[in-house]
């Protein structure tokens, strides 16, 4: 993602459904876990690590771009500038390796699951929040400079194979794939779909997202796939 998206996606950060949205689902998936130490690869504006910090996480954002990671900084998130693939982080240090949208961007993204599990301490978790299926791709995905959208047993696989013990992977974004499909069927130029969004409409999406919550929809297809896994 270009210095110009990030500077964009900051702007819509605090009010935009979505980004409310997954903040919400970080803060219930993390909610039941004893704090620690954690990281948060490739977290951007720091949004998601001020969840954390927020649930007593001593949390550190880790952020490849300069404009990212200015952005945090000035937010008051602690922050360094790193590499997912090389990490800046000891190991077996951290309780959490959180990375949500940030390994689609990586082109080696076997080097980034390893190296979570490398910092991670035994019994550590990793949450990962991925987008989700190759038949939405889009230009969307081009402008935001995606690599992949992955696919259930293709993120599971990845997981393992670097050592880590995967307890629960599920979809998110699942009431609103439809949507989401008939329109990147009509967009094959570059433009990302993170703009503002009318008050009311923006309320409704959220609540559409929320009702995720009580409805048995994680193991339908989603915009998202979320991910736990743990260090043996």
């Amino acid at each position: 993602m270009d210095a110009e998206e990030i500077a964009k996606s900051a702007a819509l950060e605090r009010r935009h459904w979505w980004y409310a949205a997954r903040r919400a689902l970080v803060r219930r998936t993390v909610r039941p876990w004893a704090a620690g130490r954690a990281i948060d690869v490739g977290c951007g504006m720091g949004g998601n690590t001020a969840v954390l910090r927020q649930l007593g996480w001593q949390a550190v954002g880790v952020e490849y771009t300069d404009t990212g990671a200015e952005i945090a900084s000035s937010r008051g998130i602690p922050v360094v500038r790193g590499d997912g693939r090389r990490l800046p982080v000891a190991d077996a240090s951290v309780d959490l390796v959180m990375s949500t949208d940030a390994w689609e961007h990586i082109d080696d993204d076997v080097a980034v699951a390893r190296e979570s599990f490398r910092v991670l301490k035994p019994g550590g978790r990793l949450l990962v929040a991925v987008p989700a299926g190759m038949d939405l791709w889009s230009g969307h995905d081009v402008a935001l400079g995606h690599v992949r959208r992955y696919e259930r047993n293709q993120l599971t696989a990845l997981v393992a194979e670097a050592g880590l013990v995967v307890d629960d992977v599920w979809s998110w974004n699942v009431l609103l794939r439809p949507v989401v499909r008939l329109r990147r069927r009509k967009k094959d130029a570059p433009e990302s779909e993170m703009e503002a969004v009318n008050p009311v409409l923006n309320a409704g999406l959220r609540a559409a997202v929320g009702l995720e919550r009580v409805l048995p929809l994680k193991r339908r297809r989603g915009v998202s796939l979320v991910l736990v896994a743990h260090k043996p």
